[in-house]
């Protein structure tokens, strides 16, 4: 018996790694020191230009979005997803991105699917001016079912220590603006799925007319946003005083972890439209409120917190750097602790 026969096929891994090679070398920035294929990636910290910086990372997965993409045999948003969280994790720190290391594992690979998914990976460093510095493809057999992978995202970025953005000024007082998502990004596929595929009786290739007529595994596989580049611009301006990336545990849970001690935030359910891809899920699945704003982002991907006489700068600022539907959706109050909803 052979390695081949065992199920790891070294050939099929040397030609992925041969495709991929030309991808990462797309995203390459002036910092990048080695190519795809050394034992490890490097990178010049001064090339990101920067006095007194602090390395900011983050690792993070696409969790049951995979099971969409298995359903449909679209691989190439899962790599945009997977970059684009870790991009906006350690963007409410204030940190732009240097570099992303991917790690993807399967039972038995497939090259084509591997490829695609790398691509994504590749658009999404071009567009976040990340390098794609490295990875691992590990091919198991027996652990993962025919046709199945995780994959996983490792991100390093900097941020001047002067321009740290903690959360420690918010204030009684302040205001709490919203960014919109451009779906369910990469949280709540559990129980979405379930309630797709399990109580709709769903197949991927369904049409649901509540979504516009869109398929609901189009719905489900729209890619998680960056926003990087609506941000970026106002990272020097001081009207950002914490930020929170609205992922796994919703606004319900991921708000709270930037307010001091002492304080609580009050959110105005009506102050934004639920996109009707949460909407139709809370209905089909008859799912509690309070379990929607725990599970989902209920089409609030980031929430800034800015001094309310900085409201107008804020908001203007956001449309010029390209966000034209931020909105108010709430304020920060003394006393209490965590989220609070009012109609």
């Amino acid at each position: 018996m052979d390695y081949r026969q065992a199920g790891v096929d070294i050939d099929a891994g040397n030609e992925v790694v041969r495709r991929i090679r030309t991808l990462a070398q797309s995203t390459n920035t002036p910092g990048v020191l080695s190519d795809i294929g050394s034992f490890g990636g490097l990178f010049r910290l001064d090339a990101a230009g920067m006095q007194d910086p602090v390395l900011v990372s983050s690792a993070d997965g696409v969790g049951t979005k995979l099971k969409v993409a298995f359903m449909t045999g679209e691989h190439r948003t899962i790599g945009r997803d997977l970059v684009n969280h870790c991009v906006n994790d350690i963007l409410v720190q204030g940190a732009e991105p240097l570099f992303f290391l991917d790690y993807l594992a399967t039972g038995r690979l497939n090259p084509d699917v591997a490829v695609q998914i790398v691509e994504g990976l590749a658009v999404a460093c071009r567009e976040n001016g990340c390098a794609l510095l490295g990875g691992e493809t590990a091919e198991m057999p027996g652990f993962y079912a025919d046709g199945e992978y995780d994959v996983a995202g490792f991100i390093v970025g900097a941020v001047p220590r002067a321009r740290l953005i903690d959360g420690k000024t918010i204030a009684a007082g302040d205001v709490l603006v919203g960014l919109p998502s451009s779906g369910l990004h990469t949280n709540g596929y559990s129980l979405a799925r379930r309630i797709a595929f399990e109580t709709a009786g769903l197949s991927h290739d369904s049409r649901v007319p509540e979504l516009g007529h869109a398929t609901i595994g189009d719905a489900l596989l729209v890619p998680h946003r960056s926003y990087l580049p609506v941000i970026r611009p106002l990272l020097n301006t001081g009207l950002i005083k914490g930020m929170a990336h609205i992922t796994g545990g919703g606004v319900t849970e991921n708000l709270p972890r930037i307010l001091p001690v002492g304080l609580h935030a009050e959110i105005s359910r009506s102050s934004w439209s639920v996109p009707a891809i949460f909407r139709w899920l809370q209905a089909t699945g008859a799912v509690p409120e309070a379990d929607m704003f725990r599970a989902f982002n209920m089409g609030i991907g980031l929430i800034i917190a800015c001094a309310k006489d900085n409201l107008p700068a804020l908001l203007e600022q956001l449309d010029s750097a390209g966000e034209p539907n931020a909105v108010r959706i709430g304020a920060v109050a003394a006393g209490g602790q965590g989220v609070r909803y009012a109609g």
